[in-house]
């Protein structure tokens, strides 16, 4: 029968899809659940400290700059004569430079009339070279958004790591006002779930860590080394750590280094935020991540699979909230009334179909369980019982929410990622702050 083909044809898509989906999701289960129990590395205290340069692109960030500045300058337990933040006000119509100024910060002026350059890319790239090129005794960069705060500790971690010989690092990602709402609890989610579980994990595990975005350090020595900051994609931060994962460099992930963010509060602004994810990232895809490929039979090195997996999953987690749900609402109401008898059926017995029934519904069961217990349940309530503080909570009453939050945000999320796929917009759009949380 013609419906029994199409039946066939289906689930014959579906076993391709549920294949590329098995892999990356295998491995990160396996890293949560190393995440859960893998002590946190430390470094080592040192008593030599480095001069650190703070790097903040901004445009229009007058409702936040000020507070950002003072925050970094003035809440460090770090000497002060050994930090700076340089903010590059780039093409602001504001006034962003003004109370950068006023907060204490040296402001660059970047006032680039060509459209294809109004990005963050270029504004982080004219702060790098101006630091590496007039600033010769500061050691180590680190750039932060304009609405990044840092706890007290970080400068002084980072430079524990940077004195340890890492050249390259990442901190722990948490937020300012992940209690505000759902959106802000869900994208904590999110980035609990990778700075607690998977970043730990590739740490302990001796992998390159995945360093993209607020609280980067990159040593004087790497910078000089690689040219400078040697990219050229809207999603400039990941497009860096890719060459570096390409050349063989390390990355760490300095846990107790924490940066504060603000999170996207709306439906609208966390699509945005997950659109510009995936707009730049799709590009990466073609041009770097398929590179390690070659990479990592030539190497061994796993850190290669580790990062293609992590990155292609942005990808699959359009399919598992697009095609699954569809394939198997048609899958159960098919074999459902084909086992009932409900139409003739030749290619296969009314057996056959009420094997597949039940077996489907049990293993759909177990999966659907065994995700909800491990993301949604044990995940949120480590990080809400450990890592609170990290997301601007007071109590950890406030993000017990969590627990319930992972499967309508990896929905939100898969669907976002979605429509940042097919996006074109390369601009660098002001970004709405939560400024009052």
């Amino acid at each position: 029968m013609w419906h029994e083909i199409v039946y066939r044809v289906l689930s014959i898509i579906n076993y391709a899809v549920l294949t590329i989906v098995l892999l990356p999701l295998i491995m990160e289960v396996f890293e949560i659940l190393l995440g859960i129990i893998l002590r946190k590395k430390k470094f080592p205290k040192s008593d030599k400290k480095a001069k650190i340069a703070y790097i903040i692109p901004a445009y229009n960030e007058a409702d936040v700059i000020y507070d950002t500045v003072k925050d970094a300058l003035d809440n460090q337990d770090y000497p002060k004569e050994l930090y700076e933040v340089i903010v590059i006000a780039n093409n602001c119509t504001d006034n962003t430079a003004d109370l950068a100024r006023q907060a204490g910060a040296k402001v660059l002026i970047l006032d680039d009339p060509d459209p294809n350059h109004h990005k963050a890319l270029y504004p982080i790239k004219y702060g790098i070279d101006y630091v590496l090129n007039n600033m010769p005794e500061y050691e180590m960069i680190i750039h932060l958004d304009a609405d990044n705060h840092l706890n007290k500790e970080f400068s002084s971690l980072m430079n524990d790591a940077y004195q340890s010989g890492v050249d390259f690092a990442r901190p722990y990602e948490g937020a300012i006002n992940a209690p505000q709402n759902f959106y802000t609890k869900a994208c904590a989610l999110f980035y609990a779930i990778d700075s607690r579980f998977l970043a730990r994990t590739r740490e302990r595990l001796h992998l390159a860590a995945h360093i993209n975005g607020s609280g980067a350090m990159m040593s004087r020595n790497l910078l000089l080394e690689t040219g400078g900051y040697d990219c050229e994609s809207i999603s400039d931060d990941t497009e860096f750590c890719f060459n570096r994962i390409l050349e063989g460099k390390k990355g760490h992930f300095i846990e107790d280094a924490v940066v504060f963010e603000d999170l996207p509060s709306t439906s609208k602004d966390t699509l945005n935020r997950n659109k510009r994810i995936m707009e730049g990232n799709k590009g990466l895809m073609k041009t770097k991540l398929v590179k390690m490929v070659p990479a990592f039979f030539k190497t061994g090195n796993f850190s290669f699979v580790e990062t293609i997996f992590t990155y292609i999953w942005l990808f699959i987690s359009t399919i598992v909230f697009s095609w699954l749900p569809l394939y198997y609402i048609y899958f159960f109401l098919y074999a459902g009334f084909a086992k009932e008898g409900a139409f003739e059926v030749s290619l296969f017995t009314q057996e056959y179909y009420s094997t597949m029934f039940w077996i489907s519904l049990w293993v759909m069961v177990g999966v659907f369980g065994g995700a909800i217990l491990l993301f949604g349940l044990i995940s949120a309530l480590v990080i809400a019982l450990q890592d609170y503080k990290k997301y601007g909570a007071k109590k950890r009453s406030e993000l017990i929410g969590l627990i319930f939050l992972f499967l309508p945000y990896m929905i939100l999320y898969a669907f976002s990622l979605l429509f940042g796929s097919m996006s074109k917009n390369k601009k660098w759009e002001k970004v709405k702050r939560n400024t009052n949380n």
